[in-house]
């Protein structure tokens, strides 16, 4: 699907008390399933099996990886160099849970990475059962596949089948994505680390287009770039509405009413969207979905925070590795602190 919350990069390889042991069960022996099929990536291009395609996607990879490391300073590790072919669409599925009139997410803790704003499954089937149980409970929920696979650097991640979908573009930058978590993570604050991740996600991307000199690639990229950017506002206007009135209704018919009226304002503003970009229906089947808090909760965890790191990236001229630096520094901040200076950023205007 073109519309894809850009990628959930969670392994919750260790787990508090307070889950059950089914699920860190779940969790280690869905691991060590999908690590049981990694070959490296030389192998598979050495086997004549291997589809040109497939050879030519892996052989994009190695470069691509290289890259990363020699010019974007991101870890130089064993991560995305072996190769999972999945008998599956995706590595794992995410459940997304809201109250029925919240657009908070739910935060699931665990040790080593904190609380986060998702809880994932190895087995689809699994993850529907957790939504229903939550929906069982009240919840708005939201159940999506996602296509990328990350350890956050405990373990090297592999190159999984699901992440080449795309063009050679957006595979670059979904490495670079997964790769900055394992440069900073902060526990505890998804929207710090998927921001972060996005802001060096665009910056990789737009350097490896430098590289390539491919003006068709760019101005192809940069049309789908604008369009999130628009569908991502129109959905965080939406997701201010939704909080508004939530927070200003208490009558519980009046705020059921209400979430149908400002859920259907949103369908309508994006078929207006939709003749802007001339038709463009990328993001149909999202739309499609039987909307509620749930799918717009964590648009707000990816996109909310990417103009301030990109506004600090713009101000440190640029250097990755100053820029590395100065989120780890206001990454050891408390939250409030955090937050507050990353507020405070200013986007210098480049002469």
């Amino acid at each position: 699907m073109y519309f894809r919350l850009p990628i959930l990069s969670i392994f919750l390889l260790f787990t508090s008390g307070c889950s059950s042991i089914s699920y860190y069960t779940h969790l280690m022996s869905g691991h060590f399933a999908l690590m049981s099929g990694e070959k490296p990536i030389e192998e598979v291009l050495a086997q004549q099996e291997t589809s040109a395609e497939l050879k030519a996607k892996l052989q994009q990879v190695l470069v691509m990886r290289q890259f990363a490391v020699a010019e974007l300073g991101l870890p130089d590790n064993g991560s995305y160099k072996k190769f999972v072919k999945l008998d599956r669409k995706y590595p794992v599925w995410n459940v997304v849970a809201t109250k029925p009139y919240s657009i908070t997410p739910r935060q699931w803790c665990f040790l080593v990475v904190g609380c986060i704003s998702y809880r994932g499954y190895f087995n689809e089937a699994a993850a529907q059962a957790k939504a229903a149980e939550l929906q069982g409970q009240g919840y708005d929920v939201q159940v999506s596949g996602a296509s990328a696979y990350s350890t956050l650097g405990w373990f090297n991640d592999p190159l999984v089948s699901s992440m080449l979908y795309r063009d050679d573009v957006h595979l670059a930058g979904v490495l670079f994505h997964e790769l900055a978590h394992q440069q900073v993570y902060i526990e505890n604050d998804s929207a710090f680390n998927e921001a972060f991740a996005t802001a060096v996600e665009l910056e990789g991307v737009r350097r490896w287009l430098l590289k390539l000199n491919d003006p068709a690639a760019n101005q192809r990229y940069r049309i789908y770039k604008e369009r999130q950017k628009d569908f991502n506002q129109l959905l965080r206007g939406t997701r201010e509405k939704l909080k508004q009135f939530y927070a200003a209704e208490k009558e519980p018919q009046k705020l059921a009413e209400g979430k149908r009226r400002l859920f259907a304002e949103l369908q309508q503003e994006y078929l207006v969207l939709k003749k802007r970009w001339d038709g463009y229906d990328g993001y149909d089947k999202w739309m499609a979905q039987g909307l509620n808090n749930a799918h717009l909760a964590l648009t707000a965890t990816y996109h909310e925070l990417v103009p301030a790191f990109e506004a600090l990236l713009q101000r440190l001229d640029y250097d990755l590795p100053r820029f590395y630096a100065e989120v780890t520094r206001i990454g050891k901040l408390e939250k409030a602190e955090r937050q507050a200076a990353l507020a405070d950023v200013q986007i210098t205007k480049v002469e």
